[in-house]
C-alpha cells in the first residue's frame, strides 16, 4: 500500500470509532505477508495474537482502507492429446486425505518474466496443502517431471496406496514417468479431459501462487522471480495459515498429525 494511501486513512479515521489500533495491526499483518491475506486470514492471525473481531468487521475496515489482493490470470496447459496411456480417473474430486502421504497432485505452471518463460512442477500433499517437492526449469520438459516425482520420494518412504492425480497433460502419459511411479509403488491417477476442477487443489496452489507472488510487483529478470518462488515456496510451508487448518501452516499441521 502507498504511504500517502496509509497516512489518509489514518488521518481519516482517527478517534472515530475505536478501531484505531485493528487497523493498525491489519496493515501489519497485509503488509507482512506481502498483501497476500484476504479478511479471513487477516481475522484468523488478529485471532491467533490475541485480537478478538468479527470477519465481517474486519472485511468493512480492508474496504475502507483499500487493502485488496490481486485476481488470476489464465494458466499454462499441457494437454497435447492422446500421446500415450491415459490413466483412470481414480481420485474422483475426493480430495479428502485422512493423514500425510495419502493423496498427492501434481500439475505444471508456466510463468513470463518479460520474452522469458519458467516452469515450476510441484507435488503438493491433499491432506494439508503441503509441497512435497517442486522443480524449476526454463523448459516443460519429461525430465522435469521426472525429478519433481524423484525428490518427493527421496524425501518419504512411500506408504502403500498413495494416489499421485494428475491432469492428461503428456509429461502424464509417458512409459518412463509410469514406470517411476509403478517402481514406487504409486497408484497414477488423471483427470478428465479438459476438466480442471479434478485437479483443484492444485490449481488453487498455482492460483495463489501468482497473486500472492508474481503479480504484486514487475519482475527484472528471471533469477530475481526464480529466488523469491523459492522463497515463496518455503512461507507457504512454514508459514502461511490455512482456515481449514485450524489456523496453522501446512507443516506445522501436519507436525501435530505426527505428534499425536
Amino acid at each position: 500500500m502507498a504511504r500517502s494511501t496509509y497516512y489518509y486513512h489514518s488521518k481519516r479515521f482517527e478517534h472515530s470509532d475505536g478501531y484505531e489500533d485493528v487497523r493498525a495491526k491489519i496493515i501489519e499483518i497485509f503488509k507482512k505477508h506481502r498483501q497476500r491475506y484476504g479478511y479471513r486470514r487477516i481475522t484468523e492471525e488478529l485471532r491467533n495474537d490475541g485480537t478478538l473481531v468479527n470477519h465481517k468487521t474486519v472485511q468493512k475496515l480492508m474496504a475502507q482502507m483499500e487493502l485488496k489482493t490481486k485476481k488470476k490470470k489464465p494458466r499454462y496447459r499441457s494437454y497435447k492429446g492422446e500421446v500415450g496411456k491415459i490413466a483412470p480417473n481414480v481420485l474422483g474430486r475426493n480430495f479428502k486425505a485422512e493423514k500425510p502421504y495419502k493423496k498427492w497432485a501434481t500439475d505444471i505452471s508456466q510463468v513470463n518474466i518479460h520474452e522469458n518463460k519458467i516452469y515450476l512442477s510441484p507435488i503438493l500433499d491433499m491432506y494439508n496443502g503441503e509441497i512435497v517437492s517442486y522443480v524449476i526449469s526454463n523448459r516443460p520438459s519429461l525430465r522435469m517431471v521426472l525429478n519433481t516425482v524423484q525428490r518427493a520420494v527421496k524425501q518419504i518412504n512411500v506408504p502403500e496406496g498413495l494416489i499421485l492425480h494428475s491432469d492428461q497433460g503428456w509429461h502424464y502419459q509417458q512409459r518412463k514417468y509410469q514406470k517411476l511411479l509403478s517402481d514406487n509403488h504409486i497408484i497414477q491417477s488423471m483427470s478428465r479431459k479438459g476438466n480442471c476442477l479434478d485437479n483443484a487443489m492444485i490449481e488453487n496452489f498455482f492460483g495463489l501462487m501468482k497473486n500472492e507472488l508474481l503479480y504484486l510487483q514487475e519482475w527484472k529478470s528471471v533469477d530475481q522471480f526464480e529466488k523469491a518462488l523459492r522463497a515463496y515456496i518455503h512461507y507457504y510451508n512454514y508459514d502461511r495459515i490455512k482456515l481449514r487448518l485450524k489456523g496453522k501452516s501446512p507443516v506445522q499441521y501436519r507436525t501435530l498429525y505426527q505428534n499425536t
